[in-house]
């Protein structure tokens, strides 16, 4: 005589020793082919946490490293999903098909998980349910960058205005010459200094 929790605990187990022999992965919520999410997480619930606001200093991440053209914070920082950061780069690769060796370069990666509780739902009971995943972008950052092969302006900035279109805050289009930019500030070089005028010699009048 056996018990129905007795029945499911021995069929669960083997059905996980099977799983276990073939070596296939039972994480949840392990990255798909061609999804943007991290490969493993140590804890799937995270605090919300606030976008942060760049007032240290530092210039790091705002200008282009790897690509020709890009674009890059220029209003609020956001909190930028997933699935919008997948929409603007397949955007972009419809558009750079036709140039062939032509590279896509994403700045970003979302590896913040967001959890949702349902609405109407009574305050307590735990954290809600993991939704989706996501990155904090402050102002300045630069999210996308083309190059690969000689790409035109033209094409460049009518390519990554169409992108920009797609994401929820306002964007600029740079180049490898655009400054660094510091939360709302553009940080210009300072100007090269004057050369010293040579002094002149004056000669004392003969007698």
């Amino acid at each position: 005589m056996f018990s129905l929790s007795s029945l499911s605990r021995r069929v669960l187990g083997g059905v996980g020793s099977a799983v276990g022999r073939l070596g296939q992965p039972t994480s949840l919520f392990t990255r798909g082919r061609g999804n943007l999410a991290p490969k493993q997480v140590k804890y799937l619930r995270r605090h919300k946490g606030r976008v942060p606001i760049p007032i240290g200093g530092s210039t790091r991440g705002t200008t282009l490293a790897f690509g020709e053209w890009g674009i890059r914070i220029k209003g609020n920082g956001a909190r930028l999903t997933a699935k919008q950061l997948q929409t603007v780069e397949e955007v972009i690769h419809k558009k750079l098909k036709v140039l062939k060796g032509a590279k896509v370069y994403l700045r970003v990666f979302p590896d913040l998980p967001v959890c949702v509780k349902g609405n109407e739902t009574r305050m307590g009971k735990g954290k809600g349910t993991f939704e989706y995943w996501a990155c904090r972008v402050p102002t300045g950052r630069v999210l996308f960058e083309i190059g690969g092969v000689p790409i035109r302006e033209e094409l460049a900035r009518d390519i990554l205005r169409i992108a920009a279109a797609k994401l929820p805050t306002d964007m600029e289009f740079i180049n490898r010459n655009s400054p660094p930019r510091l939360g709302t500030m553009l940080l210009h070089p300072p100007s090269p200094a004057l050369a010293e005028a040579e002094p002149t010699e004056v000669t004392a009048p003969v007698a």
